[in-house]
């Protein structure tokens, strides 16, 4: 049985406990609506980018220049985690959606499969499991939108060029802040009524059904080709923006969880207490009583 002063040093541990989770809740909190202001921004811009180029005529259905030539089965894998801990299963989620598409594919017969890594955690995972890691932007919290944009043109070039055949976008898409879930999805060889939709939630078409009518300067291809790889950067850090959102909206819950059970404990560490020093009182005033007695 545990003594009253353990009891009370005990005390004092969770109090420190639930200050620190009550300051990182906090902290999340204030980085949670930073993050979802600049997505806020980005989907406006990006809604708006996807909406001229849903007008120009003979839209690829592939990246500028059409499909890879002479793929040779390679696919690169872009991972999204977090750099830190205690946000839940987050990073867990992550690594296992990662692991599942990384089977599927040599399932399919992808031989050569490359982990392009966003996040110290799934950095780590991404080692120990013997992926062929390239861990460039491996700290989540350091990417912007030009490092961002300059892996998007990175795997576009290489698709473009033969040296990939696919790339994948792999990440925790923010639902809502209590669930988070993670997310497989094509990002190259470029779907562009896919990329239209992920981008502004819609088919591209203005509230009265119909798309606008635009007029070029200069010509349609050649505007073609510059936006289309625009919407590809921004889709790429759209996806950051989505994972980091993610990452602290499911660190905000857990800190919230955390501190919690923290209040819990401490009431019942403050009543045992309170009983335990009852106890040794009743016991000290019984025994002065009996001795005054005698």
């Amino acid at each position: 049985m545990a003594s009253l002063k353990e009891i009370k040093a005990r005390i004092a541990s969770v109090q420190s406990t639930l200050k620190i989770t009550s300051a990182m809740k906090v902290v999340a909190s204030a980085k949670l609506h930073r993050v979802q202001g600049t997505a806020a921004a980005l989907a406006e811009y990006g809604e708006r980018l996807a909406r001229i180029a849903a007008a120009l005529p003979e839209v690829p259905a592939t990246e500028p220049d059409a499909a890879p030539k002479g793929a040779r089965g390679a696919v690169a894998v872009v991972a999204c985690s977090s750099d830190g801990s205690l946000c839940g299963a987050f990073n867990a989620n992550a690594a296992r959606a990662l692991d599942r598409l990384v089977r599927r594919l040599r399932d399919e017969g992808h031989d050569r499969i490359e982990v392009w890594s966003v996040g110290e955690k799934i950095t780590l995972a991404a080692r120990r499991a013997g992926y062929d890691l390239r861990d460039r932007l491996h700290h989540a919290a350091a990417t912007g939108y030009a490092e961002a944009a300059a892996l998007a043109d990175e795997l576009a070039g290489r698709t473009e060029a033969g040296e990939l055949e696919k790339v994948y976008l792999v990440y925790n898409h923010f639902h809502s802040m209590g669930h988070q879930a993670p997310v497989e999805e094509l990002f190259l060889p470029a779907d562009f009524e896919a990329l239209r939709g992920a981008l502004t939630g819609t088919d591209g078409r203005d509230g009265e059904g119909y798309l606008a009518n635009y007029l070029y300067e200069p010509d349609a291809a050649r505007l073609r080709s510059e936006l289309i790889p625009y919407l590809l950067r921004v889709q790429l850090y759209k996806t950051l923006l989505d994972s980091a959102t993610a990452e602290h909206a499911a660190r905000i819950v857990a800190m919230q969880t955390a501190s919690d059970n923290a209040r819990e404990l401490l009431d019942e560490l403050t009543l045992t207490y309170n009983k335990r020093r009852q106890q040794a009182i009743t016991a000290e005033l019984a025994d002065i009583t009996q001795a005054s007695a005698e």
